[in-house]
């Protein structure tokens, strides 16, 4: 793998933002966001995103911009009867079909467990079976999967929260799986902690992972600012470990998704807060660096 850190992450601000789905009303828990996106074969954008909303659902959008998106898919919390679902990961198998691992919160406990749809179409997920990827156990629970499959090997970054303390089930931690089928997986442990007296000491979540192995992931100094995570970046070291880069965070958002395009563009998507505490779904489109956007 080749690094290339010196060049610029793509980050909000560095292109025009524009609201790609907007809260679904005012207030504090009304959240369009935690979003996941690919290209399909004719160039649209397929997007997969939660909204909360008094019951939480997935929703899986398409656009031809990558601005303006119509719903071709809906999964509500009762799908996988789960008592929440969280960010779900889209991604396309080597033969073309379509995969959406989602966050599903387990009733009555602070367990969360990972799930898997499959379909020929993003569109046929809606009506896909699920199947157990992520179980977590009795200490951890596991959601809001990023997943990456190289043309080699599937990758997998699980946001982890451990259950031992009654009360701060809110701490967090990113670990790190491989597949040969994204299906069943080796675990390989934790690979992004926060750090201890920072910006980030209650947790680290990893939100999204660059083709030469540089991220960007959600962090937060306490249980206090839950929901309010800020941007900080991490580059890759040995044996799959993240190393955050020194200073505090680098965007007031969470949640934030890169997309590379095939022109060398980038198509941002994250979560941002509005004033009342409602989030909106936001994206920007990033031109390669030194050109202008």
């Amino acid at each position: 793998m080749t690094l290339t850190t010196h060049l610029p992450f793509p980050l909000p601000g560095q292109g025009r933002s524009e609201i790609a789905v907007p809260a679904p009303g005012p207030g504090p828990q009304r959240w369009a966001g935690a979003p996941s996106a690919a290209l399909d074969d004719d160039g649209t954008y397929v997007l997969a995103y939660r909204v909360r909303d008094g019951e939480d659902h997935n929703v899986i959008a398409r656009s031809t911009d990558g601005e303006r998106f119509t719903t071709v898919a809906l999964l509500p919390r009762d799908r996988f009867r789960a008592a929440m679902v969280e960010r779900p990961a889209l991604v396309r198998t080597p033969s073309g079909r379509w995969r959406l691992y989602v966050s599903c919160a387990t009733p009555g406990t602070r367990h969360w467990w990972i799930g898997v749809l499959e379909a020929d179409s993003p569109e046929g997920l809606a009506a896909a079976g699920v199947r157990t990827v992520f179980a977590g156990d009795a200490r951890t629970g596991v959601k809001d999967p990023v997943i990456r499959h190289d043309g080699r090997t599937w990758r997998a970054w699980l946001c982890c929260h451990p259950l031992d303390v009654p009360g701060a089930e809110d701490r967090m931690s990113t670990a790190y799986a491989t597949s040969q089928d994204g299906l069943s997986w080796l675990w390989h442990g934790t690979v992004l902690t926060g750090r201890p007296g920072t910006w980030d000491a209650r947790g680290a979540r990893l939100t999204s992972v660059l083709p030469d192995g540089r991220a960007c992931y959600d962090g937060r100094a306490s249980a206090a600012e839950n929901w309010r995570e800020r941007t900080g970046l991490a580059v890759p070291g040995a044996s799959g470990l993240l190393t955050p880069v020194t200073g505090g965070p680098v965007a007031d958002v969470r949640y934030l998704e890169v997309l590379p395009l095939p022109d060398g563009t980038h198509r941002l998507f994250y979560e941002a807060r509005r004033p009342d505490g409602s989030h909106d779904l936001r994206t920007e489109l990033i031109p390669p660096p030194n050109r202008p956007s």
